[in-house]
């Protein structure tokens, strides 16, 4: 078979991309969230400490938020696979012949020939028949199914790494001019991360940038906004 350059074709390469595409998605949601938090916040006052503690919580209380939910979310998937792999060993034991038929019309059904169909059915049952039905018929990988633990840290560090950027940005310049900067460098991430996840996702670049910022500028201009008049009537 002729491999083209640049394609897919190992189950781990997509596994990586799917991380990886998790991973944009999850410094984006950090960009965001925090973002419009510290800049609503220096639209309500200049203290520097007031909006370094909001950032930090909202960073921390984002992170926290993250992984809890992909835990539970992976955890729960992880659950239903492995009862559907179990039940596929119980009939694999039970009832043999069935699952043997079975495989052939799942071969069958992808285009194969009946003869050739049961060819494949009879050597790969012959070779491992669980994994052959968890693949074909489940479409899982019994050794290879997702680990909550990891699905939960790699959303709370993507999260982490995409808060601080926001945070950084509004904390070092002078305030004159840090609700600017932090525009300008939310605005410079969000183009990368919404480059990033088209080009993961096969999309055109073009439109995916242009919707995430200005989503992105309207959320940011919407939060200051309403940081100034909150600001300006406490005061």
């Amino acid at each position: 078979m002729v491999m083209h350059p640049g394609e897919p074709h190992d189950a781990g390469v997509a596994g990586r991309l799917n991380w990886l595409r998790a991973g944009v998605l999850g410094a984006n949601d950090g960009i965001l969230s925090t973002a419009g938090l510290v800049v609503g916040v220096a639209g309500a006052t200049t203290s520097t400490g007031a909006i370094l503690t909001a950032g930090v919580a909202g960073l921390v209380a984002g992170a926290v938020s993250m992984a809890l939910g992909e835990y539970v979310s992976v955890s729960s998937q992880r659950d239903a696979e492995r009862a559907l792999l179990a039940k596929e060993r119980r009939e694999l034991a039970e009832f043999p012949e069935q699952e043997l038929a079975e495989l052939v019309e799942l071969y069958e059904e992808k285009g194969l020939s009946t003869a050739t169909a049961r060819q494949v059915a009879l050597e790969l049952t012959a070779k491992d028949a669980f994994a052959a039905h968890a693949d074909v018929e489940l479409h899982l990988d019994p050794d290879e199914l997702t680990n909550p633990w990891q699905a939960a840290a790699a959303s709370a560090v993507a999260f982490t790494a995409g808060s601080l950027l926001p945070l950084t940005a509004i904390l070092l310049p002078p305030p004159p001019v840090r609700v600017a900067v932090a525009f300008a460098v939310v605005i410079a991430a969000l183009t990368g991360t919404g480059y990033l996840s088209a080009r993961l996702g096969g999309a055109r670049p073009g439109r995916a940038v242009l919707r995430l910022v200005l989503g992105g500028t309207a959320g940011l201009a919407v939060t200051y906004g309403i940081g100034a008049l909150v600001g300006t009537a406490v005061g």
